[in-house]
This record gives C-alpha cells, structure tokens and sequence, in this order.
C-alpha cells in the first residue's frame, strides 16, 4: 500500500505543481490526506459554480454526450477537491486514463468516493487477500460503484478461494458484475452450497454461472428445484454431466420442457426410453432451437437413413454441424 500512495503522491505533485512536499509524506494515511489536502488547495469555488460538463471532458476523458450524462448526477459538487483527490487515487493504482473515462462514465458518482474513508481501505483489504496492484485496477474496470463500497472485500475473500484463482473470478465478473451487490449470507452461500450439494466445484460453478448468468443471483429454493428437475432427466448428481443439465434446464418451466421433450420424441420419432436416454447423455438438446432440431432429423434420419435408437444412444451428433455429423458416422459406420 505503501507504493501506491507514493504514486498518489507523485501524480499529485506533478498535477498541482505544489512546491513543497516532505520527504515523509508518503508514508501512512495521514501523510496521504496532506497530500489529497495539498494538491486541491489550488482550487477555489468559481463564484457561479463548479463546470462539471467541462472538467468531465477537459479531466476525466468523457466525450462530450457521456459528459452531459454524468453530469447531471454532479451537480452538487462545488469544487474539483474530492474528484481530483478520487483521480489521483486511479493513477496511483496504475489506472489509464481511458479506463479512468469509462469508470466515470459508467459510474460518475465514483468521482465523490471517500479515498482515505472507503477506497484505501478496500485496496488494503484486497492487497491483504493476495491481489497485484494490476489485479485490483482491473477490478475498479470491472465493478465500477461496487468497489466503492468495503462489502466488495468479505465478497472476495469467499469467492476467491471456491472458483480457484482471480483471473477465473475476472472472467466471471465480465459479465456478472452483479454478483458482487447480491447478498452473500443470504442468496449466494446458499446458493453456493446447494450446488456444491450437487457435486459442482468452483470451476464448474464458475463455468455454469457464465452460461446461465441469474443462476448465483435466484432465489435458493429455485436451484434446489433445477437440481431435481435436472435429475428427472436421468443425469446422476456428482457425476460429470450434472452441471450440462443444471445448464439446460436453468429457468426453463416444466411445461417448456414438457414441450421440447414431446418435439424431439416426434421429430426424432424417439419412444419415451429412447428421448430419456438421449438426454441423459446430452441435456443441452432441451436448449436448442426447433428448427435446427428439425433440419438435424431430416439430415440424420432420411439423408443418412440412421435409425432413432441409434440417434438416442448417441445424441451428441445432433450438436454437429451438418458436415461434421456426416465425417463422423462415416468413419463409424
């Protein structure tokens, strides 16, 4: 942490061109509010207000039509002080200044975080949880209003260890930023727990949260009724097929899958032994469209003249794209 108010302090320095700084004022929180204090006291109130519109453009990087945006929920700062000392805080932690521009832009309120109150704790705490300064700054990209808020550490601290590494955490979060405002002891432990009650790891978990985003998020009593309905399919929990089925039946009613189930019996003409084999071996049958189902029939049962049960017992083929199916059978059969 101490590297990083160095770099606060430097940026600062060589911003607000302050003449005089001690040798000791970047070590510790205290030397680091001189130096916020510091590089803002140039700074006067304009006697008919702060121009945010232009400091968005001219300082932050927006373009002119994000910056009318953003400013609009501005519009009680009197002065560049707390945005300049939340900016300088981005540069430390290695921020560029396109990425300090879609922060801002994303969340402009982010320009009124408390540094020493809110942000220096949460770099502390998450330096503490074993993140590089590049780590954490491409967090701030990806969180944006939720890293301003200290819950952002107890999050990462439980998800961390359970999907394995951070950058496998990264590329949740690229789509899934929400999963760091939902409640942890509440929606996500349990929810957590409910899968791990299936036999998923945090790969797979991670893996089924990209595929089927609201999964985390739901409420607990909807995962227990997918992992039932995922057996129903004829997919064992624990074993490796489970989270597949977890991911085709996600938010899918039983009347839907009703409906699938009785379209692929007729388009596949599969007995109810033969369409339950076949989902059991690939329950992602129950997400793909209807007419790609069709077109696969028609190739598969009167192109190649297979018979259904054969299908059944090998549903994978019909994931195959036309030529694919066709230079696979030809080398089994």
């Amino acid at each position: 942490m101490l590297h990083l108010r160095q770099r606060i302090a430097s940026h600062i320095i060589s911003s607000s061109a302050t003449s005089a700084v001690s040798s000791s004022a970047t070590s510790g929180i205290s030397s680091l509010r001189r130096l916020l204090c510091a590089g803002a006291a140039p700074v006067s109130p304009n006697p008919s207000g702060f121009a945010v519109e232009e400091y968005l453009v001219d300082t932050c990087g927006l373009t002119r039509s994000q910056a009318i945006k953003a400013a609009s929920k501005l519009s009680h700062l009197k002065s560049p002080a707390k945005p300049n000392a939340v900016l300088a805080f981005l540069s430390g932690l290695g921020l560029s200044r396109a990425n300090v521009a879609a922060v801002v832009a994303k969340d402009p309120l982010f320009l009124c975080a408390g540094v020493e109150r809110t942000l220096v704790p949460v770099v502390d705490g998450l330096t503490g949880l074993g993140l590089s300064h590049s780590e954490i700054s491409g967090l701030v990209s990806l969180a944006h209003r939720r890293f301003r808020c200290r819950a952002i550490v107890p999050k990462l601290r439980y998800y961390l260890p359970l999907f394995g590494s951070f950058e496998n955490l990264r590329r949740l979060l690229k789509d899934q930023s929400h999963l760091l405002s939902s409640d942890l002891d509440k929606v996500l432990k349990p929810n957590i727990v409910s899968l791990q009650e299936c036999g998923l790891g945090g790969c797979d978990i991670a893996k089924l949260c990209i595929s089927a985003p609201r999964i985390l998020a739901t409420n607990p009593e909807r995962i227990r009724a997918m992992a039932a309905c995922a057996e129903r399919l004829g997919v064992r929990r624990g074993s490796g097929m489970f989270r597949e089925a977890l991911q085709a039946v996600s938010f899918l009613g039983e009347e839907k899958i009703a409906a699938k189930v009785d379209y692929l019996k007729k388009t596949f003409k599969w007995s109810d032994t033969e369409v339950a084999i076949a989902l059991s071996k690939a329950p992602m049958l129950l997400k793909r469209s209807k007419d790609l189902l069709r077109r696969r029939s028609e190739f598969l049962l009167s192109e190649l003249g297979l018979e259904p049960v054969y299908i059944a017992h090998r549903p994978v083929i019909i994931y195959y794209s036309l030529d694919q199916a066709g230079s696979c059978l030809s080398i089994t059969l």
